[in-house]
């Protein structure tokens, strides 16, 4: 069992100690030209492209802007499909995979460059990303993907072999691994926290506790929006709630649902340690379905643990109790490794793991990014709202990834991920860790 330092209440992130959600509320107007619904990563990209388009905007979210998964993440910065070719083109058709593929440098790019451009200091580090392949064929599923990628973008990419693997991390649970050198590494609740600076430096206001709880259209296309705050009218309206939209907007709601993921920080390490344990100093990612993603936490002296502990709502202490045994599994060095912080956050997946930018019955919207919305959430935000104003940078592949529902998901809570959670943890974990043997 493992222990806890003490240093914060469990469910308070890490990232938190240098940069907490910050509670100010500006005053919500009568009128805008754009009214943006959530203040994450989506909507203030969303709020800072449709103001410097010419625009009116206003900026609302149902809590304490960035209290959600824009400051709860790991961190992770890059951008890639999280599918094959093969199965985009299944999905989606193969003019469609082929743009979705050359779409990924670009977005990368375009964030990189929102930080540069906003002068965001959030601990940017082009650290790479190496994603480890828990089976052998896992990694043969790895080389078709790195043939892919070479084949279909600019991306970068380069295959490890198992023989080589002590170069990135000190452990032989692995079969190899493919790296996007590329990729980095951020604090996710600084980037937020520039975000919102840029927001606010535009003059545009962002009203904390204004959940919306009614929308409707009156005349030639005009908003009425009631929030917590009060009533205001807009020409258009962008969603950008994600893992954390519920009604009124039930269309969105039965087409992206909230899976957690629980998050830990242990101790503060020895030099030494840290550079045994992750040679290379890479983002790191499995490709069992548990999911575990690591990191060296940008000061150096931590590890940061995550994953899906568990698919439904579990206490907290015990799901940090499951990713400090997986971390042990991984790192026998870490099992007497004490807790200092265990939190959790919801990612907004979709049902074909890939996210989407459109507009339905007058409210645009971006969201569904399935894991990898450090990149993706700012720059497809964007994208909704040059979509909104007729801007032809709005074109993106990722207006025609077909957000479906499923039969499974049609209430606001996904009560389908109970049966799932049982199902992974049960019988996919078992054949897993059998095969990789």
């Amino acid at each position: 069992m493992a222990h806890w330092t003490g240093e914060a209440e469990p469910g308070h992130p890490w990232w938190w100690e240098a940069a907490p959600p910050v509670p100010d509320s500006d005053d919500l107007p009568k009128t805008c030209d754009v009214l943006v619904i959530g203040a994450g990563y989506t909507g203030l990209s969303a709020a800072i492209a449709a103001h410097d388009c010419g625009a009116q905007v206003v900026v609302v979210d149902a809590g304490v802007p960035g209290q959600g998964a824009s400051s709860r993440n790991g961190g992770m910065f890059g951008a890639h499909p999280r599918l094959g070719w093969s199965e985009l083109e299944r999905k989606f058709g193969a003019a469609t995979a082929d743009a979705l593929f050359a779409e990924a440098k670009p977005a990368l790019e375009w964030t990189r460059g929102l930080i540069e451009a906003e002068g965001i200091d959030c601990d940017f580090q082009q650290t790479g990303r190496i994603q480890l392949a828990w089976t052998p064929g896992h990694f043969e599923n790895q080389k078709r993907l790195a043939k892919s990628v070479q084949d279909k973008s600019d991306v970068a990419v380069h295959l490890v072999q198992r023989a080589d693997l002590n170069k990135e991390i000190s452990t032989d649970k692995y079969h190899g691994a493919i790296v996007f050198p590329e990729h980095g590494a951020i604090h996710p609740a600084k980037f937020h926290r520039g975000l919102l600076e840029a927001v606010r430096r535009r003059g545009v206001p962002v009203v904390a506790h204004a959940g919306v709880t009614d929308l409707r259209r009156e005349g030639a296309g005009r908003f009425r929006v009631k929030t917590a705050k009060g009533e205001l009218q807009a020409e258009k309206v962008i969603l950008g709630t994600n893992g954390y939209t519920t009604k009124p907007f039930g269309w969105h709601v039965q087409r992206v649902f909230p899976l957690p993921s629980y998050l830990i920080s242990t101790e503060e390490l020895p030099s030494n340690l840290i550079g045994h344990l992750a040679p290379g100093r890479r983002m790191m990612v499995e490709t069992r379905a548990r999911h575990s993603y690591f990191r060296i936490s940008p000061d150096g002296k931590r590890v940061l643990f995550g994953g899906r502990a568990s698919m439904r709502d579990l206490p907290i202490k015990t799901a940090a109790e499951r990713l400090h045994e997986t971390m042990s599994g991984i790192w026998p060095e870490l099992r007497d490794t004490k807790i200092s912080h265990a939190w959790y956050g919801f990612t907004g997946y979709s049902f074909n793991h890939m996210p989407q930018v459109g507009e339905q019955n007058g409210i645009f919207y971006a969201m569904g990014y399935s894991g990898s919305g450090t990149v993706m959430a700012p720059y497809l935000g964007a994208k909704a709202a040059y979509l909104a104003m007729g801007d032809a940078r709005a074109e993106t592949a990722y207006a025609n990834t077909l957000f479906k529902k499923h039969f499974l998901h049609q209430f606001q809570k996904p009560h389908f991920l109970k049966a799932a959670d049982l199902y992974y943890r049960h019988w996919v974990d078992r054949v897993e860790n059998w095969q990789a043997r």
